[in-house]
């Protein structure tokens, strides 16, 4: 028997036994055909694999194209050098631009990767009651994806309230759409925040996965409760990792990424992840086995994630099991060199014309309509903290003068949102401490998830700066310091994409990475704490285009709770 690749002598991943033996493995076409101690075939192709270790192609079931701003062709380009071979794509944010369009504009593009979808289940995120989206994802749209067969699951699951309720809401309607459609489509869910009799009711109605940050109480009681868990970069604590590994939790967890900034893609992907969990102390064999087969195993790909007979043959050389960095990387059983094959993602021309919204005047910035003239008022705030996405909400007693709230006085730094769909024009504020230290700004459309202009500073000048050139721009990042642009990034794609390659792109946010940073915000990612400032859905007080929200609770915060006026003054 000829086969066409014979690999041997490596040390090959088992993947039942979750250990390494040295073995050859033929493969036929795409496929593999045997893996044996000792292979007698012959050969078209002979690769001797001797002191390195071969692992299944890597599989992440949680992520979004989007947040690394690219489009599928330029992102499998980015991902297969780092040994990643499949992908679950949950496209809700090219969704909130241009709804089912932008979502069947990613499908169409063919891809060395194998891209499989998610449908978004929450377009916009909290609502229309919340937050204006530029597309709305309806039970129409989802019973035409579910007619595509690369579509295997529901994506993150938000609106708690909506699922729990006694109404018939959208949300349930679309579960059941799922659940019915006559295949096995996986609810994915998001629930940071859940715990005790509100989780077991999220898990009732269906949800049973969830991705967000994670401590190991909450690994225990989520898996305990039957919920597989998928631990992204920020979950992988020294606590998430030891109670996974003291409890055996493999079989209930997968490695993924969620969200990956082009600037930290240039140097990894899921492998990234994979050589974290290994530095925080769970076993190279286990971890492989969560960054392989437990999320094929979850979304019901079952010809892949393992080196076996009859399996597709997407596979990993590696020289070591510490950095995960790919000597080579096999992609259907064909060395995969350069991406020369795939397609460059093409947009109609409405693409580039989404940002509508009016140019910001200097007032936008002045909060001028306190009911008193002079004195104090107790204002709610967005307070960032150094790790994570989570914004606490906190009260602040600030000065008053002359009808005004002296935002910058107090060392605060004030948000803005613009609605940029053209649909009504809202602006509203909020305020943040923990924010810019530095005199300057920041102004984005890359805003989760309906991705409105965002303007965050404490210079009113820089903030108008930096929210011009943003409209002009028709998206992206722009920093701005003494009345100058100081770092940008073009991403006129919905305001969210860029059109060009990954190099160029990661540079130009890093150097937004690095101003932000220079102006003393501190977060772990300060480019997705800026961004997810408009996430309704995470944790604890956030701003839309329509207000501040107590996310939890769904509830409408009032910017000032109450005043207090100067003794003897109005």
């Amino acid at each position: 028997m000829k086969v066409d690749l014979l690999v041997q002598n490596g040390w090959v991943y088992r993947t039942y036994r979750q250990c390494f033996e040295k073995a050859d493995i033929a493969v036929v076409g795409e496929k593999f055909y045997d893996v044996s101690p000792a292979s007698c075939y012959e050969a078209d192709l002979v690769v001797d694999a001797e002191e390195t270790y071969i692992i299944p192609g890597l599989i992440d079931v949680h992520m979004h194209i989007e947040s690394s701003m690219i489009g599928p062709a330029e992102f499998s380009r980015a991902v297969l050098p780092w040994g990643v071979t499949t992908v679950a794509a949950d496209p809700h944010e090219i969704a909130n631009v241009f709804g089912i369009t932008g979502i069947k504009r990613f499908m169409d593009v063919k891809t060395d990767l194998d891209i499989f979808y998610a449908i978004p289940s929450s377009v916009p995120a909290a609502g229309p009651d919340y937050e204006t989206s530029g597309g709305v994802m309806g039970e129409e749209d989802v019973l035409k994806l579910l007619e595509d067969g690369r579509v295997i699951c529901l994506g993150e699951v938000m609106n708690y309230r909506d699922l729990v309720s006694l109404q018939d809401t959208k949300i349930k309607r679309i579960i059941e759409q799922c659940q019915t459609a006559g295949r096995d489509i996986r609810i994915e869910g998001h629930c940071p925040s859940l715990t005790g009799r509100d989780l077991a009711a999220f898990i009732r109605a269906g949800v049973d996965a969830d991705h967000t940050q994670q401590t190991g109480e909450s690994v225990l009681e989520k898996t305990d409760m039957g919920m597989f868990l998928e631990l992204q970069e920020k979950s992988l604590t020294p606590d998430v990792i030891n109670t996974v590994v003291t409890h055996r939790l493999y079989e209930n967890v997968a490695l993924v990424t969620d969200d990956v900034m082009p600037d930290h893609l240039v140097t990894g992907h899921l492998n990234r992840v994979l050589r974290l969990a290994v530095e925080r102390g769970m076993a190279a064999e286990q971890a492989v086995y969560c960054a392989t087969f437990t999320g094929a195993r979850r979304m019901g790909l079952h010809d892949r994630g393992m080196i076996a007979p009859g399996k597709q043959a997407d596979f990993v050389i590696l020289k070591d099991l510490v950095h995960f960095n790919p000597l080579a990387v096999y992609k259907s059983g064909k060395r995969y060199e350069n991406g020369s094959g795939e397609e460059k993602t093409t947009y109609p021309d409405e693409f580039y014309q989404s940002v509508k919204c009016r140019l910001a005047l200097e007032s936008d910035f002045k909060l001028n309509r306190c009911k008193i003239k002079n004195g104090k008022a107790l204002v709610s705030v967005m307070q960032v903290q150094e790790s994570g996405t989570r914004i606490c909400h906190g009260k602040r007693w600030i000065p008053v003068k002359n009808h005004c709230l002296c935002w910058q006085e107090a060392g605060l730094c004030l948000a803005v949102v613009y609605e940029r769909y053209g649909k009504h024009g809202g602006v509203s504020s909020g305020l943040v401490e923990n924010g810019l230290k530095l005199p300057g700004a920041v102004a984005t459309t890359w805003s989760h998830d309906s991705h409105n202009l965002l303007v965050l500073g404490n210079s009113p000048k820089d903030m108008l700066l930096a929210q011009n050139r943003i409209v002009h721009m028709q998206g992206g990042y722009v920093t701005a310091r003494e009345g100058a642009v100081s770092a940008s990034v073009n991403l006129p794609v919905g305001g969210i994409l860029t059109d060009g390659g990954l190099d160029k792109l990661a540079e130009d946010l890093s150097a937004v990475r690095k101003e932000l940073e220079d102006m003393g915000y501190k977060n772990s990612n300060v480019i997705m704490s800026v961004s997810t400032l408009t996430l309704l859905v995470s944790p604890e007080l956030k701003l839309s285009d329509k207000g501040l929200f107590d996310t939890k609770e769904r509830q409408g915060i009032p910017l000032v709770e109450k005043y207090e006026c100067e003794k003897g003054k109005g």
